[in-house]
């Protein structure tokens, strides 16, 4: 379990740029009076701010930033500091072309934009290291400054030079011999074999791009030398004398970093969020965001930080809906209830102009506090003061499913039987809302995380097993855990490399079938799935598969169900056995979520698992934090009707009404003593 890092109240604020109002102080005065009307204590300052704290090379001008850090912590308003790393200026740009990335075909980008710059760089992390460092010195240990936001947004990749040479080093370092590296990599396919590590170059499409463990390792190495660059800006924070803890806010579901590896950099985790709701119902865009929200918290499986939001409309979408009234409120809550500390938004004051001009605001360019979105920010500061007992608890969750980047990564370049899209992140999804769907707090892994705490874990789509993963699997089953498996799982190693001798690797004797064919469905076909009568798990109903049918063979497995239609009419498309104390179910289909639904309904109950509500109407979310002697229950009605939830008496009521008929977009929150 993580270190937790407590600030006795829920932190209320966000991104503020007063660099850009530093010519207009009558507006920076009216500021801290809308704040604090608006119940906002923290905001976030300095994230793009280095040509204003760096105007010429060496020179810096920290003192507009000190003005505003006191004058604003003079009103009880913290700040969370910021790196400027995110965008250098560009004086750095013009005197060291280095600094500017270079993309795959090896074109070196002008200057401009966000995050274009070079993490290799020696330059560039001497001059950060700088900043950072003399930041520090002067911030580290203000009262009013209470953590350090590295950067923003971490992202992207450079192919120059100095990238291709630590790469070659990484390799090494993995590898040791190139014969090694050649062996794993499958390099005698396509006469692809390399005589020494300098051969290497990143993937490119004017190059080499058909490689999947040369890929694979890229993407590995990009995150790696990503985590190196952050601790290269700790490192410079720890020498200005400041030991507060560090952040870095990570992005919705990216692809382009592996942020399980983020665990051990970061003292804690936040992300922006920026649902599209409304574009569809709101309960199927709250199920994607809690996803998330568990994902991001199950990194250090402890509280985190949502550190952007928007309290209005967003301007980069391609369509950007207004929140309806009651969303902004529903939204900020939902993401306590999976274990935020904060509610934090971009941003607090409008930019009058560039690239997000007419991004939403607390405070709009009309500069008063009588908007809806500044009363509907009130209302969220007054909600989160109300439930300031529930800051800094934890959830425990019983169930897991195993959302992996490097297995999406090798998913998504795995030419097989479906190139245009394999589904892996929706099956994941069908996955965990089900389990949600039983009123169970949920972890969203990676196969780095230990699988003891978990008495259901559903691993779909679990293609790569890397490091011995299928050790870990079978652990977990002897010792009493029920693992959900499915289609189109343990196929290669961490190179990507196919496993011989059948499938799924290693697993085969605890499953008790092997995989021996997988049909690709067009997008038009489907398939069946046939309750077998007198199985043990009682499913009755018949569901629909589609995009991807797996066909077994079966040693001393439990069939539950069989295929209805096609040339495989019969093979088993569900099945299960006991092994050691535990079970293993195999799905060997892409199902349908009502087969989800079911299924973790009956395989729940058998593993003892249980929900405090007792029936959860469709659209409601339940969600449990706690502390050591109390816990806290979430429930959030997002159908788009009245819903009537009813709970145990031994609750109390701690925010909402008191009426067990919720209405849309409403939140109750009720307490018990353990």
């Amino acid at each position: 379990m993580a270190k937790q890092i407590k600030y006795g109240r829920y932190l209320h604020g966000g991104d503020y740029n007063p660099e850009q109002w530093l010519d207009r102080p009558d507006i920076l005065q009216k500021d801290i009076e809308y704040f604090k009307k608006a119940h906002i204590n923290t905001v976030s300052v300095g994230i793009f701010s280095w040509a204003v704290l760096e105007p010429e090379e060496g020179k810096y001008n920290f003192d507009w930033l000190e003005e505003i850090i006191n004058n604003l912590y003079k009103e009880g308003i913290h700040t969370i500091l910021a790196t400027p790393s995110g965008a250098r200026p560009k004086w750095m740009a013009d005197k060291y072309e280095e600094v500017l990335r270079m993309d795959p075909d090896r074109t070196r980008r002008f200057f401009g934009g966000r995050h274009n710059h070079c993490f290799t760089s020696p330059v560039y992390r001497e001059k950060v290291h700088a900043i950072d460092k003399k930041l520090a010195e002067r911030f580290g240990k203000h009262p009013a400054v209470m953590l350090w936001h590295i950067s923003n947004e971490f992202g992207g990749e450079c192919h120059c030079p100095l990238c291709q040479a630590k790469f070659r080093e990484w390799l090494k370092e993995k590898y040791g011999t190139i014969e090694n590296l050649n062996k794993r990599w499958c390099t005698t396919f396509w006469s692809h074999i390399y005589n020494s590590f300098d051969q290497i170059e990143s993937p490119s499409t004017k190059g080499e791009n058909e490689l999947h463990a040369l890929k694979l390792d890229w993407k590995r190495f990009v995150t790696d030398q990503t985590i190196d660059f952050i601790k290269n800006e700790v490192d410079a924070i720890r020498e200005g004398g400041s030991e507060l803890p560090v952040t870095a806010n990570l992005m919705y579901d990216y692809d382009g970093l592996d942020y399980k590896k983020f665990k051990d950099v970061l003292d804690i985790v936040s992300w922006d969020n920026y649902p599209g709701w409304h574009k569809k119902e709101e309960y199927v865009t709250a199920v994607d965001v809690a996803m998330q929200h568990d994902l991001m918290r199950s990194i250090k499986k402890a509280p985190f930080f949502l550190m952007e939001s928007c309290p209005s409309a967003t301007n980069w979408k391609p369509i950007n809906k207004l929140k309806k009234p009651g969303m902004l409120l529903a939204g900020s809550l939902q993401a306590v209830a999976h274990g935020s500390d904060s509610v934090l938004y971009f941003q607090l004051r409008q930019s009058q102009g560039a690239s997000e001009k007419f991004h939403g605001a607390v405070i709009d360019h009309y500069g008063k506090d009588d908007t809806r979105v500044f009363r509907e920010v009130t209302e969220v500061g007054e909600a989160l003061e109300q439930i300031q007992e529930t800051v800094g608890t934890n959830m425990k969750s019983q169930a897991a499913v195993l959302y992996d980047r490097e297995n999406d990564w090798a998913i998504a370049d795995v030419q097989g039987p479906r190139n245009e899209d394999m589904h892996y992140r929706e099956n994941v999804q069908k996955n965990y809302r089900a389990l949600r769907e039983q009123g169970l707090n949920v972890d969203i892994i990676a196969m780095e995380h230990d699988l003891a705490d978990y008495k259901v874990l559903a691993a779909p789509m679990a293609y790569m097993f890397r490091d011995g993963y299928e050790e870990k699997l079978r652990t977990y089953v002897e010792n009493g855990g029920t693992l959900v498996l499915s289609y189109w799982s343990g196929l290669v190693d961490g190179t990507d490399k196919c496993f011989l001798d059948g499938t799924p690797y290693g697993l085969m004797d605890v499953t008790g079938i092997r995989s021996a064919e997988i049909d690709a469905l067009y997008d038009w076909e489907e398939n069946h799935a046939i309750p077998e009568k007198g199985s043990h798990l009682g499913i009755s109903n018949v569901y629909t598969c589609k995009n991807l049918c797996e066909l077994v063979e079966v040693s001393d497995a439990e069939v539950l169900m069989r295929y209805g239609e096609d040339f495989y009419q019969g093979y088993p498309v569900l099945t299960h056995k006991t092994f050691g104390k535990g079970h293993v179910y195999y799905v060997c289909a892409d199902m349908e979520l009502g087969f989800y639904q079911d299924f973790y309904g009956r395989v729940a109950a058998e593993a003892g698992l249980k929900s405090p509500v007792e029936f959860i109407p469709e659209g409601v979310s339940v969600t449990v934090r706690e502390s050591d002697d109390t816990e806290y229950l979430f429930i959030q009605n997002y159908a788009r009707k009245p819903q009537t939830v009813a709970v145990p008496a031994e609750y109390e009521l701690l925010y909402g009404t008191e009426s067990e008929v919720m209405a849309p977009l409403q939140t109750r929150i009720l307490k018990k003593s353990k």
